[in-house]
């Protein structure tokens, strides 16, 4: 099963806003068995809605549209679903009843025409309950496609996926199973990776397909099986993974996509009662936010210091002077010294420290572009690795994070 998903808006073509939408449409489809084709996003013009749903009509099973269901005059999508499925509007009861008890109950205001007017839907729509807006989402069929049409709202959006369309789409259609099996690695590239499993690539059986999501300092794999038993979709994916672990298992930190290696380092922390802090100079409290992101957080991490400025260097984390002067700002030995004082002041087992030039102009310091110290302190001992990222200014700060993170793990994987 094939299916497309359309997001209008001209805010969307500009880059005012950001589509998350599709996104998460496509997951949860992909979770009941329907592959999105294509990804479309279109301007809020009549015309060009007409020209792309007629484009996909017959092409593709299910077509999901969003946004261009507000109240004002520039969302147009139910009046052109009307043209297209040759329609009319005409007033839900339980639609207007939903309306008027969040615009009076909620809102605490008498309803407007603009409010009434959401409850107007096609009359061969079926209604899709939005629980959480004013806008109801609407199924139509014409030949060989379903067409839906949601809010842009992302939580409305999401809502309607979850307890409407989702539920709908699997009652409605036979479904093959599709099973994703993700593998998380660190500290190797995308070429080096390929190389060392191409065996194990080529044999693969021809219903499990490999692909390669390469970021800075990090490569995801990711296996999907497609068929009609999941029980044995499940079982090869688990074997392969099996026989992949032996191959690269020193650089495999988990294997679900929803755990990143911030999420399966703050575990491992929690696991064994430890703790952890930093000091980041040139990644500017990026490994700090990563780790603090993390649900639970407050267990293992202590706090960071973000000593940007050298009188922070100097003040906060106590570094002379005359050491900076001597070796530079960028250096192993101020990577060390940051990294052994955050350790002392936060009273954490681990630390991390980061003093880098990640440009774009090199300034004052003599270390090369895209040059990084990563300073790791342990409950035993205080080492310091020196790695050049390159450019641009954002992958060096990317991959300086990422670097710190598995190299961290690793030494916390030895407790």
């Amino acid at each position: 099963m094939k299916a497309a998903i359309v997001t209008i808006g001209d805010e969307i073509l500009i880059g005012q806003v950001v589509d998350t939408n599709s996104s998460y449409i496509a997951k949860a489809l992909d979770k009941i068995g329907i592959a999105t084709h294509e990804m479309l996003s279109i301007s809020d013009d009549k015309q060009h809605i007409l020209d792309t749903l007629n484009a996909l009509q017959n092409n593709v099973d299910v077509v999901i549209v969003t946004g261009g269901l507000g109240p004002t005059k520039d969302d147009i999508t139910k009046k052109t679903f009307c043209e297209y499925f040759d329609d009319e509007l005409i007033e839900n009861e339980t639609v207007l009843l939903h309306v008027k008890s969040i615009i009076e109950g909620i809102y605490k205001r008498p309803i407007t025409q603009i409010n009434r007017d959401q409850a107007l839907v096609p009359t061969k729509a079926k209604v899709l309950f939005n629980q959480v807006g004013t806008a109801p989402g609407m199924w139509m069929e014409k030949e060989n496609t379903v067409f839906i049409s949601l809010p842009g709202v992302p939580y409305e959006m999401k809502c309607l996926v979850d307890n409407e369309v989702i539920p709908n789409l699997v009652q409605k259609f036979k479904r093959p199973y599709i099973v994703h099996q993700t593998i998380m690695t660190y500290g190797r590239g995308e070429s080096m990776l390929a190389e060392q499993i191409e065996n194990w690539e080529d044999n693969l059986p021809d219903f499990i397909k490999l692909a390669y999501l390469p970021s800075p300092g990090k490569v995801r794999l990711r296996l999907t099986a497609r068929g009609d038993n999941e029980e044995v979709l499940k079982n090869e994916i688990a074997r392969q993974v099996e026989k992949l672990d032996l191959l690269i298992h020193d650089v495999i930190v988990g294997y679900n996509e929803d755990e990143p290696i911030e999420v399966v380092l703050g575990r491992l922390l929690a696991e064994k009662g430890l703790t952890i802090a930093t000091a980041e100079s040139c990644t500017g409290g990026k490994i700090a936010s990563t780790l603090s992101a993390v649900s639970g957080a407050s267990k293992y991490f202590k706090g960071s210091v973000v000593s940007y400025a050298t009188q922070v260097k100097n003040e906060v984390l106590e570094i002379p002077n005359l050491l900076i002067e001597k070796n530079g700002v960028v250096s192993a030995e101020v990577a060390e010294a940051m990294v052994t004082s955050v350790q002392k002041i936060m009273a954490s087992d681990f630390a991390i420290a980061t003093t880098g030039n990640a440009g774009p102009t090199k300034g004052d310091e003599d270390a090369e572009l895209g040059t990084v110290f990563i300073g790791i302190a342990t409950p035993n001992e205080v080492f310091v690795e020196e790695f050049n990222f390159g450019q641009p200014r954002e992958k060096v700060i990317d991959r300086a994070v990422s670097k710190a993170l598995e190299l961290i793990y690793k030494e916390i994987l030895k407790k």
